[in-house]
């Protein structure tokens, strides 16, 4: 990812993405932290890209990465290290969708690693 962040980026928090608002109301997890998190992928967090499957936009990629981040809890003491499973969309405009932003459900296979 470009490390100075010159583009823009969202992160999905729509009620069809109910797993991202999960992670932001169960661990701290600001502005800051989020794009720490972002900032911080590498080729060793990639995953595979896929086709965009929702009518009108198959011509787009979707990218995957899954980091290990540790992470405080919202409520209650103490801290986890949660794999994250990040997938994002970057459009033409340089502007980044970031789709999913929630724990892993399942392990993922890494290209590098």
């Amino acid at each position: 990812m470009n490390k100075n962040l010159s583009y823009k980026y969202g992160v999905e928090m729509n009620d069809r993405r109910q797993e991202n608002q999960d992670l932001f109301m169960n661990y701290i997890i600001d502005e800051a932290k989020r794009k720490q998190i972002l900032l911080s992928l590498t080729t060793i967090d990639f995953s595979e890209i896929l086709p965009n499957e929702h009518a009108g936009y198959e011509h787009e990629m979707l990218y995957v990465f899954g980091k290990d981040v540790n992470l405080l809890h919202r409520f209650g003491a103490g801290g986890d290290v949660v794999s994250i499973y990040i997938k994002f969309n970057k459009l033409e405009s340089k502007y980044v969708i970031v789709i999913s932003f929630h724990k892993q459900r399942h392990p993922l296979k890494y290209k590098f690693k």
